[in-house]
């Protein structure tokens, strides 16, 4: 069967064909939109059924390759439109790019974080059980960095806390602590504010308060609550209650990690920390306990249900204190206070979650294990 040309003798007859049209070359008219399609108009001679061929289609304008009809067109070096179904459109590359690894749910370098993790509980260990002030001077170093940390974070907002008073003031909080006990604290940090008002004075009235108001917190947040710490350190069995406190937090930190890998599910806070859950937090809940109260029981003397609300109280203030420190952070747009620590980023993203703790704690032992 054959069909002759529609009636303007541009193309072939949408009817079946059985041989081969003569086409004039010439553009083809924009395509038509969606809709039923009208068929061309009817052959003159008899039909007789035979088995469809597809029409050769006509090259594409300017000489191109011939390509399936698409909605979208590209553009090839030659500047003629050609579909985008066709090769011409996106040849493929012959080197991809790589893709880059994708991070842990951590988001941490983990074997450099649990190598850090473990040289620096090495350290206060030592530091606990050969000589106990010796750790003293271990909490001094720890906090003189976070504090410095902290206040070249703050530069980031634009505010300049006084660093000479803070770093002096820091040195008498842990020292009147250890000496003076909870009175020489409080009256060195008071001091301490006082001290960062009047200096800051000298760089004249414009931003005052927005520097004053930054040094009084780096003062209050860092070296005040470290303080607690050097209290719990204080008795004789201040190793055994320091130990106490700080292996809760890490418990709070292991099991918050294990629980929200494996189970997390819900955010707690997502605008503060997207990698928090309510999973975690259970899990930071379950953990603290079961290392508190051993610890208070056998180690202190204290009551089984001491350790279990000593655990619980830590999980809690540990979390508020990760969270603080990371809505700090997210106010600044930066990522870690430092970059001393290799999976963690600076001493103040180790001490985050430890020093509301360790005010937390020198309260609790006070009440379920008085020395």
């Amino acid at each position: 069967m054959t069909s002759r040309p529609d009636a303007a003798g541009a193309g072939p007859s949408r009817d079946a064909d059985t041989g081969p049209i003569p086409v004039v070359r010439r553009p083809l008219p924009p395509p038509p939109p969606p809709g039923p399609v009208r068929p061309a108009s009817p052959p003159t001679g008899p039909l007789t059924a035979a088995a469809p061929v597809a029409a050769p289609r006509p090259p594409a304008p300017g000489g191109g390759v011939p390509a399936p009809g698409t909605q979208e067109m590209a553009v090839p070096a030659g500047g003629t439109p050609v579909p985008t179904g066709s090769t011409l459109a996106a040849p493929p590359d012959p080197e991809p790019d790589l893709v880059p690894p994708k991070s842990s749910r951590a988001g941490r370098d983990l074997v450099a974080a649990i190598g850090v993790g473990l040289g620096l509980g090495a350290v206060i260990i030592a530091s606990l059980l050969v000589y106990r002030p010796a750790f003293l001077l271990v909490v001094g170093a720890a906090i003189l960095v976070g504090v410095v940390e902290l206040v070249r974070a703050l530069e980031a907002g634009g505010a300049r806390a006084p660093l000479v008073p803070l770093v002096v003031g820091t040195v008498a909080m842990l020292g009147l602590a250890w000496t003076r006990g909870p009175d020489g604290l409080v009256t060195a940090f008071l001091f301490t504010a006082v001290a960062v008002l009047l200096w800051r004075l000298g760089d004249g009235p414009e931003g005052y308060l927005r520097d004053a108001s930054a040094g009084v917190f780096v003062a209050l947040y860092v070296p005040l609550l470290a303080g607690f710490a050097v209290l719990l350190l204080v008795p004789d069995d201040g190793a055994v209650r320091v130990l106490l406190f700080i292996a809760t937090v890490v418990g709070n930190d292991v099991g918050g990690y294990t629980a929200g890998v494996l189970f997390g599910r819900h955010p707690m806070a997502p605008t503060v920390s997207p990698k928090k859950s309510w999973e975690g937090m259970a899990g930071s809940l379950v953990a603290c306990v079961a290392v508190a109260t051993p610890f208070v029981t056998l180690g202190l003397g204290g009551p089984w249900w001491g350790g279990v609300l000593f655990g619980a109280a830590l999980a809690v203030s540990a979390t508020a204190g990760d969270l603080g420190e990371s809505l700090v952070k997210r106010d600044l747009g930066i990522k870690d206070m430092g970059t001393l620590l290799p999976g963690h980023g600076g001493i103040m993203d180790r001490l985050d979650s430890l020093l509301p703790s360790a005010a937390v704690a020198y309260l609790l032992l006070s009440w379920v294990a008085p020395a």
